[in-house]
């Protein structure tokens, strides 16, 4: 843990990643998939899933993808990495698939992408969006598991990818906003209360420390390290971090910063909404951006209920970050970082929720 506030730019931040709603034509983020891509993919996830080889070992070369590799690793460079910080990949159909072939389809792609990075201390790189009943007040919940809004925030990884196997019967938008712009629009706006936002501050782990760890960690919401802007939030686990009597409550002058932060990206100018089509792969670099889901009303039937596939991601040649992310994401070697603690020996790609 760290006291020391990372600087504040001395200017607005400019580039790809600092949009607003505005710079988009509808749609303008989606690349879909030519027939050929398609049936690449689907001949590679049979051929995986009928091999019975364990999902979590799954690597590139184990994934062939002559015509669209080339692709992913353009689009994942120029549009996640160092454009606007999203792409959404469309043209798969589910339909088409069994449930090990779907689960095999996103490890293929997201191998060609980076590498897997466990999503919760029971060590699962493949990860199940769906409503299990929990309530996102619960302070051991991860508001993936339950159907409420989630807010805006960013995942513990590089990149996250989202893959659709059904949507809701309504709601469940993915919104996206720049927490680029964000700085930028504070720093406009207020910049006393942007740099509080580069000054540490405790984020709840709820429930998932590894031994050793304190159950919160230590990282601004702003942070600019070797000429890279890194984004960290999530307002719910900041505010249950208080929780834990080492940990101070939240200075109203915090509290004024991070409710700036939330009006703004609350803000239509700034934020977009995407809607999930079964089979949508959605990719956002989570330091550029943060995203949100809002609340959906799920299907009666089992069979129907909402259902999307995660990956957490780490690209080799992802941007530089400061050493107090290392206190979340382990490391900060690009290619080697993210995801919550759990001995890579128990890493898991569990075929649906547990």
């Amino acid at each position: 843990m760290t006291d020391t506030p990372t600087p504040m730019p001395s200017a607005a931040i400019e580039g790809p990643a600092a949009w607003r709603a505005a710079d988009f034509a509808a749609d303008q983020w989606v690349t879909r998939l030519t027939e050929a891509e398609v049936a690449e993919v689907e001949q590679a996830a049979r051929r995986l899933a009928a091999g019975g080889a364990e999902l979590t070992a799954v690597r590139a070369e184990d994934f062939p993808l002559p015509i669209l590799g080339p692709r992913l690793a353009a689009l994942l460079r120029g549009e996640v990495l160092e454009g606007r910080g999203f792409a959404v990949l469309r043209g798969l159909d589910p339909a088409r698939l069994s449930h090990r072939e779907n689960a095999a389809a996103f490890l293929g792609i997201g191998a060609h992408l980076g590498a897997f990075r466990p999503q919760n201390a029971q060590g699962h790189i493949l990860g199940h969006v769906k409503d299990l009943g929990r309530a996102g007040d619960d302070p051991t919940a991860r508001l993936y598991q339950t159907h409420e809004r989630q807010t805006y925030h960013t995942d513990s990884c590089d990149v996250v990818g989202l893959m659709c196997l059904r949507p809701a019967k309504a709601g469940g938008r993915s919104s996206l906003v720049s927490s680029v712009t964000l700085y930028n629009e504070m720093r406009r706006a207020r910049p006393d209360l942007a740099a509080r936002l580069f000054a540490p501050i405790e984020t709840d782990r709820r429930g998932e420390a590894a031994p050793g760890e304190a159950p919160w960690f230590t990282i601004p919401v702003f942070n600019w390290f070797a000429g890279h802007f890194a984004g960290m939030y999530q307002r719910q686990y900041i505010e249950s971090a208080r929780r834990f009597p080492q940990v101070p409550p939240l200075s109203p002058a915090q509290v004024e910063a991070l409710d700036l932060l939330d009006a703004l990206a609350e803000d239509p100018a700034l934020h977009i909404e995407l809607d999930f089509r079964p089979g949508d792969i959605q990719l956002v670099n989570n330091h550029v951006l943060f995203h949100d889901r809002t609340a959906f009303e799920d299907w009666p039937e089992p069979e129907r209920r909402r259902h999307l596939l995660r990956l957490w991601l780490a690209p080799p040649a992802a941007q530089a970050l400061p050493p107090v992310f290392a206190e979340r994401f382990g490391a900060v070697t690009p290619g080697e970082r993210g995801g919550v603690s759990a001995p890579p020996d128990r890493w898991i790609a569990p075929l649906d929720a547990e």
